[in-house]
């Protein structure tokens, strides 16, 4: 039974990313959330001002934490910073211009987009925070190359769970309110593994079953790809 379920699936992943003509649309419209982001610059600066205010009042306040509570502090930011930057993306969409994409693209290749560009939006806001938090919070990581690289794998997954809330909220027009009632059971799991995850930048020993919370935090994150593909046409044709 599971066999024509499989090929179902393939066939999604091959029309998609297989066929010149699917790409070039996931490029257009990638390209176009670039572009609108260059131009509203104001988006993207207000996001970095509430990043940069957020940690700098924790220094007034906490000075230097130990490392315990940098690891959650930073995770904590995170979530709020995806909240802010990512979940706009849907927000500022009007129902003309969905119409518009509606008539020169398809459902998955609008939604695809919207995951690299949210992702990609996080990684850099991942970077920035990093940075922050080093020159104001100080550094009690033994790895800060890993760290770098354990906050980007992080804010692609936080971004991919975001964006696909959003996506429903949007359609839902009661963004605040079901995003929040969505997210938190998806959300408080992933952050409490990604806090796991991060204490190997913490210690120069290897701890046990990092390998599962990987393949764990990987598979989420392939689920909620897959889900966002499945389901959002659904929404588009609403």
């Amino acid at each position: 039974m599971a066999y024509p379920n499989i090929r179902w699936a393939y066939t999604i992943f091959a029309q998609i990313f297989f066929i010149p003509g699917q790409l070039k649309h996931i490029f257009t419209l990638f390209k176009k959330d670039i572009l609108l982001e260059i131009r509203q610059q104001y988006s993207f600066y207000g996001v970095l001002l509430y990043v940069a205010s957020t940690i700098f009042v924790l220094y007034m306040v906490m000075g230097q934490p130990e490392e315990t509570i940098w690891k959650a502090l930073f995770w904590m930011i995170q979530l709020f910073i995806c909240i802010n930057a990512v979940a706009k993306s849907f927000l500022q969409e009007s129902r003309g211009r969905l119409l518009y994409f509606y008539s020169i693209a398809g459902a998955r290749q609008f939604i695809i987009a919207k995951l690299l560009f949210n992702s990609a939006l996080m990684i850099v806001m991942s970077l920035l925070s990093f940075l922050l938090f080093q020159l104001l919070l100080g550094s009690p990581l033994e790895s800060p190359f890993t760290f770098v690289l354990i906050s980007c794998f992080g804010g692609i997954s936080l971004s991919l769970v975001f964006t696909f809330l959003a996506a429903i909220a949007a359609r839902a027009q009661q963004s605040a309110a079901l995003m929040a009632i969505m997210g938190f059971p998806l959300i408080i799991p992933q952050l409490l593994l990604l806090i796991k995850l991060s204490s190997i930048a913490f210690s120069s020993v290897l701890q046990s079953g990092l390998t599962f919370i990987i393949l764990l935090l990987a598979s989420f994150d392939v689920m909620i790809v897959v889900l966002a593909i499945i389901l959002f046409p659904f929404l588009w044709k609403d």
